[in-house]
């Protein structure tokens, strides 16, 4: 699974478009991620990649980097052993493509701001 083409509003997953906030998971499934503080992610905007029983979250924080993990999401993924990287959606593209291959990796990605 390789994501590209990442620019602001839309980013590609295997070649096919998307122009929502999604979810890669390890099995490569890419379903829509909404969070319920738009900005933020708390624990429960996490369920769904933590179903998927990741050994690496990659948060794509938006272009310009404006969205937050706040201390009990990362607090939930210290506890369980997750790995997390938090960056601008750009730099969380080229950290999917290089470590999911090596390690069962979940990428959230915000495509604006």
């Amino acid at each position: 699974m390789r994501l590209s083409n990442y620019r602001f509003g839309s980013v590609q997953v295997d070649g096919v478009p998307y122009t929502e906030d999604i979810q890669v998971l390890p099995d490569g499934a890419v379903k829509s991620w909404w969070r319920k503080e738009g900005h933020r992610v708390l624990p429960e905007d996490l369920e769904e990649a933590l179903a998927a029983d990741p050994e690496l979250v990659i948060i794509g924080t938006g272009y310009g980097g404006r969205v937050e993990v706040t201390a009990e999401a990362r607090a939930l993924l210290a506890e369980r052993g997750i790995e997390l990287l938090a960056l601008k959606t750009a730099e969380a593209v080229e950290a999917f493509n290089e470590y999911s291959p090596k390690k069962r990796a979940c990428a959230l990605l915000h495509l604006t701001c």
